[in-house]
């Protein structure tokens, strides 16, 4: 993901606010039939405490999620009982077939942890900035899903994706359907001043493609574009830090001229891939944390402080420092990567 000030703007025109409740309801639907969406984890905690609770525990309640929603999946797009926005985003196929596509890798695969979800408002505009690795930029789905099932509005996360990704065959198409835009001011702008919920990863492909070497170490945060985005829209920024996403793919060279014929911005080799084929492919089973910090206000600003390149510098580094900080704190909480704390 790139910063939201590198790339040029997709849409023009006026972004009309849409208001969503706790569980947004749909044509034809009526709202006492709409359920809150569980996780795996506390599907099986419901159950009875004579039924056993383990990996078959989950694996049945995978498998039973996936044929009702397929089943509400097929009728509503017969129906025509869903919506899309300007931008794309079509909630019906995230919430039934993006997101639980998605389930079983977070919980029974990372084992994603998450604190902090507090500090993201219930309502109004807000951007989370993050920290970017991995290698294939899998931390923007878990923080995508983590924010939607975690928070108690089940609020959607509309990332800034570099344009890379919307340059990708049936990818691109997915983004959108997903909720994500292009990283450039204007739809960040946009997406602010509805009321929307924005993700930006700052450090872009020089995070995500780092050597593992490198890890845990934020790398520049390009011109400081979201913190300028935050001040015009007046949001807050809340800082997220995530431990875990370094070990899935661990980048231990660069085949750099494969990478230019493929016009990739880099070509990784790990200890599984490309010598293992696709099997390559597989990410190693990290333990994840997710942690959402204080909100930094940006609403206190003088107008033309979103111009003034010594306060978007600060901004941006108090961000880029708590970041830093929290990574730092949550790598003394796991002292081994794949298990988690010390038993």
């Amino acid at each position: 993901m790139s910063d939201v000030a590198k790339v040029i703007p997709l849409h023009d025109g006026d972004f009309h606010a849409r208001q969503r409740p706790a569980h947004r309801q749909w044509a034809g639907q009526p709202a006492s039939s709409l359920r809150p969406v569980t996780s795996l984890t506390q599907r099986v905690a419901e159950m009875t405490p004579r039924q056993p609770r383990g990996l078959a525990d989950l694996i049945r309640a995978t498998i039973t999620d996936g044929v009702r929603g397929t089943a509400n999946f097929a009728r509503r797009r017969l129906t025509g009982e869903y919506q899309v926005d300007e931008f794309g985003l079509d909630e019906h196929l995230l919430e039934s077939v993006l997101l639980p596509v998605l389930r079983p890798l977070s919980e029974l695969w990372f084992r994603v942890q998450v604190t902090g979800i507090e500090n993201i408002p219930e309502s109004g505009g807000a951007l989370i900035v993050s920290n970017h690795a991995g290698v294939v930029p899998i931390d923007a789905l878990m923080l995508q899903l983590a924010v939607h099932d975690r928070h108690p509005k089940q609020r959607v996360l509309r990332l800034l994706a570099a344009d890379l990704v919307f340059e990708l065959p049936i990818l691109a198409g997915l983004a959108r359907k997903a909720g994500h835009t292009l990283a450039c001011p204007a739809d960040a702008e946009r997406l602010l001043r509805a009321h929307e919920l924005a993700g930006v990863f700052p450090e872009g492909f020089k995070g995500v493609g780092k050597p593992y070497r490198e890890r845990y170490k934020l790398q520049r945060f390009g011109r400081g574009g979201f913190a300028s985005t935050a001040i015009k829209t007046g949001v807050p920024i809340i800082p997220c830090s995530i431990v875990g996403s370094e070990e899935i793919y661990p980048k231990l060279a660069d085949i750099t001229p494969l990478a230019r014929l493929l016009g990739l911005p880099y070509f990784p080799v790990t200890p599984t891939f490309p010598h293992l084929g696709a099997l390559g492919a597989v990410p190693l089973p990290s333990k994840w944390y997710i942690e959402f910090g204080t909100p930094i206000p940006a609403d206190g600003f003088a107008p033309r402080a979103a111009e003034d390149p010594m306060t978007v510098f600060e901004v941006t580094d108090q961000v880029r420092d708590t970041i830093q900080q929290t990574l730092y704190k949550l790598l003394t909480q796991r002292p081994n990567p794949f298990t988690g704390p010390n038993s």
